[in-house]
């Protein structure tokens, strides 16, 4: 695992003046990874878990001088270009997973504590895309804002090999452009629909508001019971749509809709919550497919987002620069993504502490 991910970070350039490198850039790469792992939240507690781990370290490399300070990891990933740190992250990635297959969610994310300047600056923001099935991050891209998500889909769409799999983004990403975008990568589209393309929308939402349609379709229904509630969900898709390419021609690929209702029931109060969503894609009209591809698409959220920011306390990080910052956020999915891999049956949390105080589990992570 280390071999792999050395070999293809050797290809990141050293930003730093040839023959005036104390500490290769190589062990500072390990360590950053090695002290994320272990439960470092920022260059310092990093920093303090690599003095710590230099047994393990120097099986891997030499580290002939030992560790290099908290300033000089600062300084070196705030001098790395933060796109090819991420394309070396993506290589790496593929190598690990092969083939990408199922579901492949798109979706942003604000890294709030990355303000370069304070004051109102904007905080930076990124995109990334989720393959669910590996559980692993396979491009990423930073964005001026969550509005800017728009434009940068399709680019980072382009820099992705996705053939056969099943694209998700929610209703930002619904647009023709990135429709398109999805089809020339040769994979299938799963896009959310609300009020911004209110005409689209409204169509979808009147032909399942009818009754008799909404009969025609094909149906698959699950019921969740948990978390103190009970969830129906209820899909409704079909391929009976010429209609719809008739009003909206410039929707490549599109092929069915979709409805998927979900009733909630506290079980505690008995408060019942209704919600429908609706969806366009270039599926065929199979609802449990759809139904299935809908649910795999939060696993961004729980099974990324949510743990960047509570197990790793992202928004709290208070690296500002740039590249420093952005680069510190590749390095959690990676550590993220090898804790995922190892084999052990714990929480993420409890893996991390593991890791710190037991070498040979850390050992483990890493091969």
């Amino acid at each position: 695992m280390i071999s792999s991910f050395l070999e293809h970070f050797s290809e990141l350039e050293d930003p730093r003046y040839e023959g005036f490198v104390t500490y290769p850039l190589p062990e500072i790469l390990l360590g950053a990874l090695v002290g994320t792992i272990c439960g470092g939240e920022d260059w310092e507690e990093i920093v303090l878990f690599c003095e710590e781990k230099l047994e393990v370290l120097v099986q891997f490399l030499p580290y002939e001088n030992g560790i290099a300070s908290a300033k000089t990891f600062w300084r070196i990933f705030e001098l790395i270009d933060s796109q090819a740190f991420a394309a070396c992250f993506a290589a790496w990635v593929d190598s690990l997973i092969g083939t990408v297959k199922g579901v492949v969610a798109i979706d942003g994310k604000t890294m709030r504590g990355a303000r370069q300047g304070g004051g109102n600056e904007k905080a930076l923001h990124v995109l990334s895309a989720y393959a669910h099935e590996a559980g692993l991050v396979i491009g990423q891209r930073c964005v001026d804002g969550k509005s800017n998500e728009i434009k940068a889909i399709p680019q980072l769409l382009e820099t992705l090999t996705i053939e056969g799999t099943i694209v998700t983004i929610d209703a930002m990403g619904t647009q023709k452009a990135v429709a398109q975008a999805i089809l020339n990568r040769k994979a299938d589209y799963l896009l959310a629909l609300k009020g911004n393309q209110s005409t689209l929308h409204d169509d979808v939402r009147v032909f399942f508001a009818d009754q008799k349609l909404a009969e025609t379709c094909d149906l698959f229904m699950t019921t969740d019971d948990g978390h103190g509630r009970v969830e129906e969900r209820t899909c409704r898709a079909t391929e009976d749509i010429a209609w719809l390419k008739e009003r909206h021609p410039d929707w490549k690929g599109l092929r069915s809709i979709a409805a998927i209702t979900s009733t909630r029931t506290d079980k505690k109060t008995g408060k019942t919550t209704t919600e429908t969503r609706f969806y366009i894609s270039s599926l065929p009209a199979e609802a449990n497919q759809i139904l299935v591809a809908t649910r795999a698409h939060w696993s961004i959220e729980n099974n990324l987002h949510w743990m960047l920011d509570v197990i790793f306390r992202e928004d709290l990080c208070q690296t500002r620069k740039k590249h420093a910052a952005l680069n510190l956020g590749t390095v959690r999915k990676m550590a993220l993504g090898l804790l995922k891999r190892q084999s052990t049956r714990l929480p993420i949390k409890r893996k991390i502490k593991k890791a710190s105080c037991n070498n040979g589990f850390l050992l483990s992570v890493l091969r």
